[in-house]
């Protein structure tokens, strides 16, 4: 890894994350709705829990999932998810409403959506890499390259880059940056936003690629593998969080005041509270 470790007289946290359960089978998908309560995937189980925060209790929210993997909440506080059994995004309401938002590209099946982020605008930014799960059922490759799309409000989806191995994505409408993970390249790429599902040609932000990703509101990015290692708004390494899992596969804010970090790693979920909070 190339990136430069950055002196900070700010300290993000005080003390290690702290373990909240090992239930799990494999941990991936954070995302905190409006109250603060995070939702999270048990992808091998098809089950979504969610931690809530004012009691510290996960419980579980929905099984059957499609599959869920990535996740990110809509501004009307629906859950929208990278179900990857058939190649799907789903939006998930509440009261446990399914809406299949999307199942293919132009007639041909998704690899598996992973990761996504979406927009003001309620477009979503999303990943689809190729890792072929052992539940899928008589699944044949319908679109060789790994994409990032776009899917714009009414629906209509177009193909924005083609990748080694799309994962992590996480954007933000203050900063009009979208950040997304090449895992299989090594690397993490940044974009400028210039409107809807418009981005600028991609620069390397490190040489350093995440299964998961979120920002906070310094600017700081928090890329996921070995632990969660947090980069400066210049690419440059501040710290690193160790994680005693085998895999960190993602991270993002809630909890009060946005301010608790919530790590997904492996069979287990950790929060850190931090002196920092997630961006809007």
């Amino acid at each position: 890894m190339n990136c430069k470790v950055q002196n900070s007289n700010e300290k993000l946290f005080e003390v290690p994350p702290t373990l909240l359960s090992s239930q799990f089978t494999f941990t991936e998908g954070p995302a905190a709705d409006k109250e603060g309560n995070v939702y999270f995937t048990d992808q091998p189980n098809d089950k979504i829990y969610f931690w809530n925060w004012k009691t510290n209790q996960i419980e579980v929210f929905l099984s059957k999932t499609g599959r869920a993997n990535g996740t990110h909440f809509d501004r009307n506080d629906n859950l929208i998810t990278c179900s990857d059994d058939n190649g799907e995004i789903w939006k998930i309401s509440k009261n446990k409403n399914v809406e299949v938002l999307s199942k293919d590209f132009e007639g041909k099946r998704l690899n598996g959506p992973n990761d996504l982020w979406i927009d003001k605008s309620g477009g979503i930014y999303f990943t689809d890499p190729l890792y072929k799960r052992d539940y899928w059922k008589n699944f044949k490759v319908e679109i060789p390259e790994k994409n990032l799309y776009y899917r714009d409000q009414n629906g209509t989806i177009t193909i924005l880059e083609t990748f080694v191995q799309p994962n992590g994505i996480i954007g933000s409408q203050k900063l009009k940056k979208l950040y997304v993970s090449d895992i299989d390249a090594g690397k993490t790429y940044v974009y400028d936003i210039l409107g809807k599902g418009k981005l600028s040609e991609k620069k390397v932000f490190c040489e350093m690629g995440s299964d998961g990703m979120t920002l906070d509101n310094q600017g700081n990015l928090y890329l996921t593998g070995k632990g969660v290692t947090i980069f400066n708004a210049k690419g440059e390494k501040i710290t690193n969080i160790p994680i005693d899992e085998d895999w960190t596969s993602n991270v993002t804010f809630g909890g009060e005041n946005n301010s608790t970090l919530f790590i997904t790693a492996s069979h287990s979920v950790y929060a850190l509270k931090m002196n920092v909070s997630g961006i809007k």
